[in-house]
């Protein structure tokens, strides 16, 4: 078997199970058991497999086939243009969430923030990526979980920048020492009973995904919190699911009416996160 009919083979069963992107995702593992970029894998698609790559790509066409994620087969998801490794211990960053750096940073970029908390920080995506992209900043990212910071630690250091994401173990905004100017949050929004029904994201950890009947137990906690973690004139910048803008926006009205609130929509025109100021 060549690489275009490994191609082609992979797409045929990864498609016949249902799994979108079955193209995409069919290169991006025979990529993996090549261990090649994508260029190097069209340079030359008559270069032949040995049987050993074609037994190892049946078996990860099989893992894919049962539901098992592409990045937890291949250990790495790309989010912001940088690369992370990623395993069963941490959520695999989503591309929507990529709103929440958009919106981070452009608001940093015009105010006077140097401290940011990443509550829930799972592989370090967020903080990682507003560290490499605001070099002024220090991030602090929580998490409440042990493995999941030991993942983010190996991705801080890969991307150099341990100096400036300080990892600390605990629940939402409890480990953080003082307030600091701006707080971004991917927390868990899915509905307890939603997750049960959702086969695909058995895989992910529960913790990270598990937001509790209403879906905004973790959210109303983190608001909760907010008061005494958050600087005057600071911000928060919350990713939310479809259809919970405005039991969220209620929250934080309850908790801080004078505040400003903005509601953004991703790509997909959803209402995908929620910013606030402290005025």
């Amino acid at each position: 078997m060549n690489l275009k009919e490994a191609l082609a083979h992979a797409n045929s069963v990864l498609r016949e199970s249902g799994i979108e992107d079955a193209s995409l995702e069919g290169e991006i593992l025979l990529r993996y058991v090549l261990g090649i970029s994508r260029a190097q894998l069209y340079a030359d698609l008559n270069t032949e497999l040995s049987s050993e790559q074609e037994k190892t790509l049946e078996k990860l066409l099989e893992r894919r086939r049962r539901g098992e994620p592409s990045a937890y087969i291949t250990g790495h998801r790309e989010f912001y243009g940088l690369d992370f490794r990623v395993d069963r211990s941490v959520l695999i960053p989503r591309p929507e969430t990529e709103l929440l750096i958009e919106l981070a940073i452009k608001i940093a970029r015009k105010s006077a923030i140097t401290e940011i908390a990443d509550v829930g920080t799972g592989c370090g995506a967020i903080a990682i990526s507003l560290a490499a992209h605001l070099p002024q900043v220090t991030v602090y990212a929580t998490d409440i979980s042990p493995e999941a910071l030991e993942v983010a630690r190996f991705n801080c250091k890969r991307h150099n920048v341990a100096d400036r994401v300080v990892l600390r173990r605990g629940d939402l905004l409890g480990p953080l020492d003082g307030p600091v100017d701006m707080i971004v949050a991917n927390l868990p929004y899915v509905r307890e009973h939603d997750l049960i029904k959702n086969a695909p994201l058995s895989y992910e950890p529960g913790l990270a995904l598990n937001g509790g009947s209403t879906g905004l137990e973790k959210i109303r906690s983190l608001i909760r919190q907010m008061a005494k973690k958050l600087n005057r004139g600071g911000y928060l910048i919350l990713e939310i699911g479809e259809g919970q803008v405005r039991a969220v926006k209620a929250i934080l009205r309850k908790e801080f009416p004078e505040a400003a609130i903005e509601v953004h929509k991703d790509l997909a025109g959803i209402e995908r996160a929620i910013s606030l100021r402290l005025t």
